[in-house]
């Protein structure tokens, strides 16, 4: 995935149009599309600031990392608890599905 379909993504999960994000990050409308179309890149500045507006990582922006690899790394980083936390919020999840029939 591109950094601009990364953008893309990252910008419509919170709910931002372009021109939100653009005035976030001190730049215009027409160059976020630019870098959501991967006609032009961002200083490292820029892109620093993009990923903070985001909520997102610069590294997972830039890097060609899957969400799934992001999301693990920060698994990584939590307490053991937290980690069993997560677990059981995904067994969780499986367990709907499977009553659901979707898997």
């Amino acid at each position: 995935m591109t950094f601009g379909e990364k953008v893309t993504i990252a910008r419509k999960q919170k709910k931002l149009t372009q021109t939100e994000l653009a005035d976030a990050t001190g730049t215009s409308r027409d160059i976020i599309g630019k870098y959501e179309r991967d006609e032009s890149k961002p200083s490292i500045e820029i892109a620093a600031r993009i990923a903070e507006v985001l909520d997102s990582s610069l590294d997972f922006l830039i890097r060609d990392i899957t969400p799934e690899d992001a999301l693990a790394k920060k698994i990584k980083q939590l307490s053991p608890i937290n980690k069993e936390y997560v677990m059981a919020v995904i067994e969780a999840f499986e367990a709907k599905e499977k009553l659901q029939g979707k898997r």
